[in-house]
């Protein structure tokens, strides 16, 4: 067997190089004649393979019959096809008077009917190919015996196969070189990817090796991908409207392709993650027979249009989200095989809707809040930090950066997770630990009564750092969103603020109506769900939410499922929407210690921010404070319990006439300063570079250089 399966892989290698060559001829092709060639051979080819799979279906004599007559039939059809385009063309070039005088024939139209006809072929190909060869290799199927689910299950089977995912992957990474000067360098590159990650398919082989390694690899050759397309789309500030369009079809292809490795991982489930590969193979064919749409055409500002940067964020997050619970069950299945919850969908209509909205909640919010998702979340957006930091100046926001960083691998990743479970195997878990896992969120869920201490030892420190460097020791320091809105593609964003209708009701540091409303609710839930937390322990009253602790509910929903909802929405409701709308309990009790505290930008110069006509340090604010300009050209400074501290407008300021002022500012102006020296004050002297003009200019500029040394120490 181990010989005919070497044979297969042969011919399957040899079969991915002429299907690249014969989609490169498709592409090339500017008339219908040339066009109907590569019908014929891949029409050739369907019927090799066809009439191979009738014959393995039906060893025998009449097998073979049946498949002879399919490969036939098929060859009849594909030979009329050229024969029908030359009898067309070669009409055409005579012209309708003279009946002598040949003419040029009509160029090739080639249309979304055109890259349907090849992609189709292209892809019936290579399944009538999978499945003779998996057959050849001793493969079984239930067939038609076995009803419709059986026979989805022989198609995604087929799919699923190496012959398939290993074929289409070489076909795939051949076609993008062959066509590579007629394709855009990103599109290539991406391409490229894909055909990797098709390779990377855990289906592919029955081995637990395979499965083990593949996940993982493939899972970091996604977070890699996905750093490249939002970092190259933040260098493009326009894009090819085709290539955009390209780009957040393949992402909701992953989305769906990663779901359905997850129910493959989970339940033995291939069809969705099968259906997921024939979606990429038609984007994929789509894109690449007609790359002149790459090459020229219209151009997106993609910071301008919500609804594309909508879906990009959205079908990136899905995928990530299954992704990080296909990472769970393969590094820790002791811990999440039986976790996901899986209320019965029967019953009543009612019933199975909430079941079923229930199920998906606390799924969200198991995946979100676990481990491996934080951790690829942060490595993904992380790196956007570091290109951001790369491009900073300032010192201290790249000091800002980096702590942040360092903050979210230690109190997001390694602390509640890593750390905890070893150090206190027998304690609560850290998701019901505060500090540790609540994000510093007020409750009185079960705990260790031991951790109570360090619970207000946290809050003592928290809220004393808050009020002498202000709110951005949380919000931009602390808090796991600030690695996630601070990478230099998500800080782009910030232009929706502007052009959202609804972020735009939040702009400035007013605190409107609607931002009011939000912060009360939050607060009177946050306080509600604590009382009512404290009395389940004491056994006066017996409250959950949905099934949980109402301080845990409100802990997850707010950061482990709104937060994500809000953040993918950000094309609709503006960049720091946790900050300007006022929805995070944590960030509004940094912002009440911030008020009272030292906090606030100020300016050098104010007369400098009075002839400013850039508006710079407005434009580059993730908040959205439109209002600052005015406040520094009125008063010199700027205080807003709103302004989480990022910096941005310090290192937009053309002048460098901006800088943040806190405790160090204030201990610095009340503390005595150093005398000036007096004129008997011996003063180092810097030797003046000597002149080319020769000796006697060097003596004189040391003089000049001594002489000015002690006027400045003159009273």
């Amino acid at each position: 067997m181990l010989a005919v399966e070497f044979v297969l892989a042969f011919f399957a290698a040899l079969m991915a190089v002429f299907t690249a060559l014969v989609i490169r001829w498709a592409v090339e092709a500017k008339f219908s004649l040339q066009a109907a060639g590569v019908v014929f051979l891949l029409l050739m080819m369907a019927a090799m393979f066809g009439g191979a799979v009738v014959y393995y279906l039906n060893p025998g004599t009449t097998g073979l019959v049946e498949g002879l007559w399919l490969a036939a039939g098929l060859m009849s059809l594909g030979a009329f096809i050229p024969f029908f385009a030359f009898i067309r063309t070669a009409q055409g070039q005579l012209d309708p008077e003279e009946q002598a005088v040949p003419a040029s024939p009509a160029p090739l139209h080639k249309g979304a009917l055109y890259a349907a006809m090849i992609a189709s072929l292209v892809l019936a190909n290579e399944f009538l190919m999978g499945w003779a060869f998996s057959l050849a290799s001793g493969v079984r199927f239930a067939g038609l015996a076995g009803g419709a689910g059986a026979l989805a299950g022989d198609v995604a089977a087929v799919i699923d196969s190496p012959w398939f995912l290993f074929t289409m992957a070489g076909e795939m990474a051949l076609t993008a070189f062959l066509l590579r000067s007629r394709l855009d360098r990103g599109f290539v590159l991406v391409v490229g990817f894909q055909a990797a990650l098709m390779f990377l398919s855990p289906p592919a082989l029955a081995s637990s090796v395979w499965r083990e390694v593949t996940v993982l690899l493939g899972s970091g050759l996604m977070i890699v991908l996905f750093v490249y397309l939002m970092e190259h789309i933040y260098r493009q500030k326009e894009l090819n409207a085709a290539y955009a369009t390209y780009l957040v079809r393949i992402l909701a292809v992953y989305a769906v392709m990663m779901a359905g490795l997850f129910l493959w991982a989970l339940y033995s489930q291939p069809l969705l993650f099968a259906a997921a590969i024939v979606l990429e193979m038609l984007v994929y064919l789509d894109a690449v027979v007609r790359p002149d749409r790459f090459a020229a055409g219209d151009r997106m500002a993609w910071q301008l249009n919500a609804r594309w940067a909508f879906q990009l964020l959205a079908f990136i997050f899905v995928a990530e989200l299954f992704m990080g619970a296909l990472l769970d069950l393969q590094i820790e299945p002791a811990v999440f095989a039986g976790a996901f919850p899986a209320l019965a969908l029967s019953g009543t209509p009612m019933v199975v809707l909430g079941n079923a909205v229930s199920n998906g909640f606390w799924f969200f919010a198991l995946v979100a809040g676990s481990t491996w998702f934080l951790a690829m979340m942060g490595a993904e957006m992380g790196a956007l930090v570091v290109f951001k930091f790369k491009e900073v100046r300032q010192r201290e926001t790249k000091v800002r950066l980096a702590l942040m960083m360092a903050c979210y691998g230690l109190f997001v990743v390694f602390f509640p997770s890593v750390y905890y479970s070893a150090v206190f195997p027998n304690w609560a878990s850290g998701v019901q630990v505060p500090v540790l896992g609540w994000s510093m969120g007020l409750g009185s869920a079960p705990i260790v009564p031991s951790l109570f201490a360090v619970i207000l030892v946290t809050y003592a420190a928290t809220g004393t750092l808050s009020a002498l460097f202000g709110r951005r020791v949380i919000c931009s320091v602390f808090c796991s969103a600030a690695v996630m809105f601070q990478g230099t593609t998500i800080d782009a964003m910030k232009t929706f603020n502007r052009s959202s209708p609804v972020a735009r009701k939040y702009l400035s540091s007013r605190f409107s109506s609607l931002y009011s409303t939000t912060t009360g609710v939050v607060m009177v839930a946050l306080v509600g769900t604590s009382f009512l937390s404290y009395f389940d322990q004491i056994g006066r009253l017996n409250v959950t939410v949905g099934g949980a602790d109402p301080s845990i509910f409100l802990f997850t929903f707010s950061f482990s499922v709104l937060w994500y909802v809000m953040f993918v929405t950000i094309p609709y409701t503006g960049n720091y929407n946790c900050v300007t709308m006022g929805w995070c309990y944590t960030g509004t009790i940094a912002q009440a210690f911030q008020r009272i505290g030292f906090f606030k930008l100020k300016v050098k110069d104010r007369q400098v921010c009075r002839d400013c006509t850039t508006l710079d340090c407005a434009k580059t604010c993730p908040i959205g404070l439109v209002d600052m300009p005015g406040h520094f050209r009125t008063k010199g400074e700027f205080r807003s319990s709103k302004c989480c501290g990022v910096g941005n407008c310090v290192g937009a300021c053309p002048y460098g006439n901006l800088y943040i002022y806190d405790i160090r500012h204030w201990l610095r102006s009340r503390l005595p300063r150093p005398a000036a020296p007096s004129a008997d004050t011996v003063l180092p002297v810097i030797q003046a570079s000597p002149r080319r003009t020769g000796p006697s200019t060097t003596s004189t500029s040391a003089t000049a250089a001594r002489s000015g040394a002690v006027e400045a120490g003159s009273p």
